[in-house]
């Protein structure tokens, strides 16, 4: 067993066995610490999931002070907030369009189409390979820019708009239906 200056140095020089052990090891609890913060299981898995591909993309320039654990705890508290935050700016942001919007359908109706929407673009999402969503969360939900997602990811700007502009598509396919 490795103390955890030993596996942050393994991973740094992109050992993926040490990696993945790191992984399997922590996957499961970091999980139910998620969903305790959010109560959301779906999403407390993408944030894991979302921590260890950040973790792996930025693992040559990974600095942690305290202890290996302790880091990978405190960095899913952290997303679960951020989580949290957003799901708050996006109920409140649907309120707003619900009040801006014309009543012309029972309350109970719009209420109806408006978690079937939420639902579709959901499944939309759900549907998009992991890279694709994770570009689209990042430029729609997070406020980047192409140019900034793709230093982010280390990967290209092509990349970036391709993968947006598959995600849009999808979209526009689901929602025309």
């Amino acid at each position: 067993m490795f103390s955890d200056s030993e596996i942050i140095g393994r991973i740094r020089q992109g050992d993926k066995q040490e990696f993945e052990k790191l992984f399997r090891s922590s996957y499961a609890s970091l999980v139910r610490y998620a969903k305790n913060l959010i109560r959301d299981h779906d999403a407390s898995e993408e944030i894991v999931q979302e921590l260890f591909f950040r973790l792996w993309q930025d693992r040559q320039g990974l600095r942690i002070e305290s202890s290996l654990n302790g880091y990978l705890y405190r960095s899913v508290h952290n997303r679960a907030l951020h989580y949290l935050e957003h799901q708050k700016v996006v109920s409140r942001h649907a309120g707003e369009v619900l009040a801006a919007a014309e009543v012309t359908a029972e309350p109970v109706t719009d209420a109806i189409y408006y978690h079937e929407l939420q639902a579709r673009v959901t499944r939309v999402l759900e549907r998009l390979p992991e890279r694709c969503r994770l570009i689209f969360r990042m430029n729609r939900f997070e406020g980047l820019k192409y140019n900034e997602i793709a230093d982010k990811l280390a990967v290209s700007l092509k990349t970036v708009e391709a993968d947006m502009g598959k995600a849009l598509k999808e979209f526009r396919k689901a929602l025309a239906e």
